[in-house]
């Protein structure tokens, strides 16, 4: 990645600071895996993260803010909340797995149990990689930056996001 750099300091031009405004410390990222496993409650947020209350409350706030969890009342208890993840929080699932991996790989040394898997062939999901337009897996050496105007239009359709 070394032929064209990012200009670092164009940092409205970058989605990562957006995404760090929204995710940006550890508990938001817990308790968007807790919401991944399935727990909706604020309660059960409780019980399974040993959280505080207050901490617990504002980034569920946040996390609502951000359209990435929405609040919804519970069909058998209207006075209850379930907090549901939406699209824009499902579409965070592949750089939790890749932080998920990342961390077994780098902290842990062993891959954590359980183990995530494909629902069809019962096998654990491949490592989370960077893939070209042809599905080949890239390293560093095959990664270069380019201005947008400057990449061929077939390849440009693989850039524009789709919501």
């Amino acid at each position: 990645m070394n032929k064209m750099h990012e200009p670092l300091a164009e940092i409205a031009q970058c989605g990562l600071p957006l995404a760090l405004e929204a995710m940006g410390e550890r508990w938001s990222f817990m308790i968007l895996r807790a919401s991944f496993n399935g727990v909706r409650h604020f309660e059960d947020f409780l019980d399974v993260l040993g959280i505080a209350r207050n901490i617990l409350s504002n980034r569920l706030s946040r996390l609502v803010e951000a359209g990435i969890l929405k609040r919804e009342h519970c069909a058998d208890d209207r006075r209850r909340i379930e907090y549901r993840l939406t699209p824009k929080g499902f579409d965070l699932l592949p750089a939790m797995l890749a932080l998920r991996q990342w961390g077994e790989k780098w902290a842990l040394g062993v891959p954590a149990n359980p183990v995530l898997c494909d629902t069809r062939d019962n096998r654990p999901i491949a490592p989370i990689t960077i893939r070209a337009h042809d599905d080949r897996v890239l390293g560093s050496q095959d990664l270069t930056w380019r201005d947008l105007g400057d990449v061929t239009p077939a390849s440009a359709e693989s850039v524009r996001l789709v919501r």
